[in-house]
C-alpha cells in the first residue's frame, strides 16, 4: 500500500531471531500490517517462514528481485548488526521505508556512510530505539521539557544487574571484546539520557573485568558533560545483584522480574528532582511553604502516565512514517548520536582520557542544531 491509503501494509521482516519473531508477532497482531515476506540464510529460517504460509527469501536482494505480491511497502531489519547498514542500505537502493534495530550500526565510519546515502537519496528510516516509544519516558521527558525541574543540574544514571552464568555459556562471544555491556546494554541508556537531558558534550570513563575476569569488560563508571552544562555520572554493571536497571524497574518486559519501587534515573534541577521510572517528583513551588531551601519541605507528587508497549508503539509509528503521515521520531543521524557517546566510553577507557563526542565525528552535526520531529 502506498502512502495515504487504507489496506494493510505489507512488511518484511530481515533477520528471523528473537528479535525479528517478536516483530512478526506483532505484525501478525495489528489491523494495520501483513507479513509479506521472511528474509534470513539460515536454512531454519526456511521452515519459519513455510509454517507462517510467507514467502522466504535469503538475502534483501533476493526480496527485492522477487514477485510482486511479496514485495513490501516497508521492512524491518532485525539482523546481526554488522548487517544493518548494508540492509538499510539495499532498502535505500529500491525506495523502501525500514525500521533498523538499534544499534544504527556496529561502527562510526558504517553509520555515517548510511547518513550520507541518505543525505543523497532520502528514504524514511526508523532506529529501533523502542524506548522513545515508553510512556514513562516521555512522560518524564515532558516534565524535563516544560521547566518542572528548572535548570536541569546533575543526572544519576545505573544500569546495574546480575546476567546469569547461562548468559555466557549459550554464546561464549559475550566473553570477548565486543560481547561486554558497554556494547550490549549502553547503547539503550546513552539514548535514553540523551533523549531525556540532551545532547552529550564529554563522557570520562573506567571500565574492570575484576569479577568474571573475562576479555571483556563486566563494569563501567562513567561521569557526563551534556551541552546544556548539566554533568551526571553513570554506573553499568552485568555482575551485581541490583534491581537498578531500565528492564527491573520500567515493567516494560515481563520477561524480567519487576521492582516497582526503585529507580534506575534521577534528574535533578534548580526548582525540582525527578525519579525515572517511578515518576516521582520533588519540588519547591506555589505548594510548597516558606523560601525555597534545603529545610522547606518539598512538593511531593507522581506524574500521569500513559501504559504503551513500546514495541507496538513503535510498530504504529512505523506505519505512520511508511504512509507518510509522520516523520521518524528518531533518524539515523539522531541514532549515531547514541552510537557515538558508546564510542566515547570505549575511547575514554582505552586512553584514560575524557573524550568529546564531537573530535569523533566532527562533520556529524550535534542533534539541536537539526529539525528534530516533536515527541
Amino acid at each position: 500500500m502506498k502512502p495515504g491509503g487504507t489496506a494493510t501494509l505489507g512488511i518484511a521482516v530481515a533477520g528471523a531471531g528473537v528479535i525479528g519473531r517478536r516483530h512478526i508477532e506483532l505484525i501478525q497482531a495489528s489491523a494495520r500490517t501483513r507479513l509479506c515476506a521472511v528474509v534470513d540464510p539460515q536454512p531454519v529460517s526456511r521452515e519459519f517462514a513455510a509454517g507462517l504460509r510467507v514467502p522466504h527469501f535469503e538475502s534483501l536482494e533476493a526480496l527485492f528481485a522477487g514477485p510482486a505480491a511479496a514485495q513490501p511497502d516497508g521492512v524491518i531489519l532485525a539482523t546481526p548488526n554488522p548487517l544493518h547498514v548494508p540492509g538499510a542500505l539495499a532498502c535505500a537502493r529500491q525506495g523502501v521505508p525500514a525500521l533498523i534495530e538499534k544499534p544504527v550500526a556496529d561502527s562510526l565510519e558504517a553509520g555515517l556512510q548510511l547518513a550520507n546515502a541518505l543525505a543523497k537519496r532520502p528514504v524514511p528510516m526508523l532506529v529501533g530505539h523502542h524506548r522513545r516509544h515508553s510512556g514513562t519516558l516521555r512522560a518524564a521527558r515532558h516534565a524535563i521539557a516544560s521547566g518542572t525541574l528548572g535548570r536541569v543540574v546533575t543526572v544519576t544514571g545505573s544500569a546495574q544487574f546480575y546476567k546469569p552464568a547461562s548468559y555466557f555459556s549459550q554464546g561464549a562471544w559475550r566473553t570477548q571484546a565486543g560481547g561486554g555491556p558497554i556494547l550490549i546494554n549502553l547503547i539503550h541508556e546513552m539514548d535514553n539520557l540523551r533523549y531525556l537531558c540532551g545532547e552529550l558534550e564529554s563522557v570520562h570513563a573506567l571500565a574492570s573485568n575484576a569479577v568474571r575476569r573475562f576479555e571483556v569488560e563486566d563494569t563501567a563508571v562513567m561521569t557526563l558533560k551534556f551541552a546544556s552544562g548539566a554533568l551526571g555520572t553513570f554506573t553499568l554493571s552485568d555482575t551485581v545483584a541490583s534491581p537498578r536497571s531500565w528492564e527491573q524497574t520500567s515493567g516494560e518486559n515481563t520477561a524480567y522480574a519487576r521492582y516497582a519501587s526503585q529507580d534506575c534515573y534521577f534528574i535533578a534541577g534548580t526548582q525540582g528532582s525527578l525519579a525515572v521510572p517511578t515518576l516521582h517528583t520533588w519540588t519547591h513551588g506555589p505548594e510548597s511553604a516558606g523560601e525555597p531551601g534545603w529545610m522547606t519541605p518539598f512538593a511531593e507528587n507522581a506524574l500521569a502516565v500513559e501504559a504503551v508497549d513500546p514495541l507496538q508503539a513503535q510498530l504504529d509509528h512505523f506505519c505512520d512514517l511508511v504512509e507518510g503521515k509522520a516523520g521518524p521520531i528518531i533518524t539515523v543521524t539522531d541514532a549515531l548520536q547514541s552510537l557515538l557517546a558508546v564510542e566515547a566510553v570505549r575511547r575514554s577507557i582505552a586512553t584514560g582520557r575524557t573524550i568529546a563526542l564531537q573530535d569523533l565525528a566532527p562533520n556529524l552535526l550535534p542533534i539541536d542544531t537539526q529539525e528534530r520531529p516533536a515527541s
